[in-house]
C-alpha cells in the first residue's frame, strides 16, 4: 500500500550540506512540501483525456445521485481507479492513501492542498458493484469503439486473440469460484486484443468458471458484429486458447465469414 506524504508543519529541519562533489555543492533540503513518486500519471492523464476512455465509460453507466450533492463526479471516480492500477495500486483501498497525493490530484484536475480529496476506498468499491449486465455490455462496446477509432482507416484484416486470464481472489467475493485447471478461487475476465498491434479491444469481467462453448460464442458474436459496424469490408481472424475451440464457436465464426 502506498504511503501517505505527511501533511506539511512547523516541524522543519533545517538544511545541511554534503561534501562537494567535483566543486559542486551537495545540499540536503526538507522545505519540498507534499511529495508524489508518481510523477508519470500525469502523462497517464494526458493520454486519457485525448482519448476520452473514461468519459465514455461513465457514460454506460446509470448515476442515481442527486446532482446537488455529487462531490465526486463519476468520470473522475473512474480515472482515480485506472490511474492508480496503471501505476502499480491494484486495491481499491490504496485511494485512501493516494487521494491527497499531489501527482494524482493534479491528474484529476485538483490543485494539491486544497479542496475535498479524490474519492475514498468505500466510494470505489461501491461504483465497483454498481453497473449492471446491460451497462457492462455498454462498456464493453465503447472499448471496441475506441479501439477502432485507434485506425485512421479501416485495416484489411485484423487477427483477435481472445483469451481468460486468471485474477485471483483473496476471499469468497461474489461471484469468484473455484478454477479446477488454475487451481484457484478467481475471476475469469476475458481479453481480446489486436494481436499485430498490441492494442487491447475489449475486456468482460465474469465469474471464475471457464466459458462454455455457449458463453464464448455469444461474446464472439457481439464482439465481431460490433466491429462490423465500423470496418465492414475487414477480414476478422478469431485466435484463441483450445477450450475456444468448441463447435458452437466454431459456427459463429463460419457464420460471419
Amino acid at each position: 500500500m502506498p504511503q501517505a506524504t505527511p501533511a506539511m508543519n512547523d516541524d522543519i529541519a533545517s538544511p545541511f550540506r554534503f561534501p562537494a562533489v567535483d566543486r559542486k555543492k551537495v545540499t540536503a533540503a526538507f522545505d519540498g512540501g507534499r511529495l508524489t513518486s508518481d510523477g508519470g500519471v500525469l502523462l497517464l492523464s494526458q493520454a486519457e483525456r485525448a482519448m476520452g476512455i473514461c468519459q465514455r465509460l461513465a457514460t454506460c453507466i446509470a448515476d442515481p445521485r442527486d446532482p446537488a450533492r455529487v462531490i465526486h463526479r463519476l468520470d473522475d471516480i473512474l480515472r482515480a481507479r485506472v490511474f492508480a492500477i496503471a501505476c502499480g495500486y491494484e486495491d481499491a483501498d490504496d485511494l485512501d492513501a493516494l487521494r491527497d497525493d499531489p501527482g494524482f490530484r493534479l491528474a484529476l484536475g485538483k490543485l494539491p492542498g486544497s479542496g475535498a480529496g479524490l474519492a475514498s476506498q468505500p466510494t470505489m468499491s461501491r461504483w465497483e458493484n454498481a453497473p449492471i449486465t446491460r451497462e457492462l455490455a455498454k462498456m464493453l462496446a465503447a472499448m471496441i469503439d475506441i479501439y477502432c477509432a485507434s485506425y485512421p482507416a479501416p485495416p484489411a484484416a485484423v487477427t483477435l486473440d481472445i483469451d481468460d486470464t486468471c485474477d485471483v481472489v483473496h476471499g469468497y467475493q461474489q461471484l469468484s469460484f473455484w478454477n479446477g485447471h488454475h487451481g484457484e478461487r478467481c475471476f475469469l475476465p476475458i481479453h481480446v486484443y489486436d494481436t499485430a498491434t498490441g492494442r487491447p479491444v475489449a475486456m468482460l469481467l465474469r465469474t471464475g468458471k471457464t466459458p462454455s462453448g455457449v458463453e464464448a460464442a455469444g461474446h464472439i458474436r457481439r464482439l465481431v458484429r460490433h466491429i462490423r459496424r465500423q470496418w465492414p469490408e475487414t477480414h476478422i481472424t478469431i485466435r484463441g486458447d483450445g477450450h475456444y475451440g468448441r463447435p458452437e464457436v466454431m459456427a459463429v465464426c463460419e457464420g460471419c465469414g
